[in-house]
């Protein structure tokens, strides 16, 4: 127990393994606690985990789809935060030169709906190699720097996409509205690729599923337009 508290202390996140009655407090102590499945009653009572094969490379196996769960779960953070950031910009600016809504809200909701449909492959996603190599902790400034650079790069195309409609095809605020949706949609989604791996998007392949779920979104947008 006073090593795990000193560990903690020190920042570190620290699992303990045990299977007896001593281990108890040490086991409900750690941030993972982890006990076998013919441990004493109380050990198994304390612990987070239950192994329930006799291999601890059961433990790395759990630890390396840890990771990859996290690794997911951060580039939907980052793809949902983004695309939310860049749609409000974009709806801001063309709401003050506009003389009409940009989008209905009818169209909102369904940009959001289907860009969500369209994540659910994300959980089958590779992760990166860095990714399972080495522990990631939490950190909403990594976030929010990732949205405040992609959010108004991804406006940018919107905007750029509204002046060609409104000056250059003096497109009606129907078509404009259509026209807008289907950009936005593809967009969002094809961007997926890009941002979800750091390095070159050629040299990462994409989960089937994300794919899959990623090109059904798209095509349901453009069936609706």
């Amino acid at each position: 127990v006073r090593v795990i508290r000193a560990l903690r202390a020190a920042g570190a996140t620290v699992g303990f393994i045990g299977d007896g009655i001593n281990d108890a407090p040490a086991i409900r102590l750690a941030d993972a606690g982890i006990s076998v499945e013919g441990a004493s009653d109380v050990a198994r009572a304390a612990a987070d985990i239950i192994l329930l094969d006799a291999d601890l490379s059961v433990v790395a196996d759990g630890v390396e789809e840890g990771r990859r769960t996290y690794a997911n779960i951060a580039k939907y953070v980052r793809m949902g935060t983004s695309s939310n950031f860049g749609n409000m910009i974009s709806v801001a600016v063309a709401s003050l030169f506009l003389p009409f809504l940009p989008l209905t809200p009818v169209q909102v909701l369904l940009n959001n709906l289907i860009y969500d449909l369209g994540e659910i492959g994300i959980p089958f996603d590779r992760a990166e190699a860095d990714d399972l190599a080495h522990p990631h902790a939490w950190n909403l400034r990594d976030v929010l720097h990732f949205s405040m650079v992609m959010g108004p790069l991804s406006s940018a195309f919107d905007l750029a996409t509204f002046a060609v409609l409104f000056f250059v095809f003096d497109a009606s605020a129907e078509l404009f509205r259509t026209a807008w949706f289907v950009e936005s949609m593809a967009t969002q989604i094809l961007v997926v690729f890009l941002i979800r791996t750091v390095g070159p998007a050629w040299r990462s392949r994409p989960h089937r599923v994300l794919v899959a779920t990623s090109m059904a979104a798209l095509a349901g947008a453009l069936l609706l337009a």
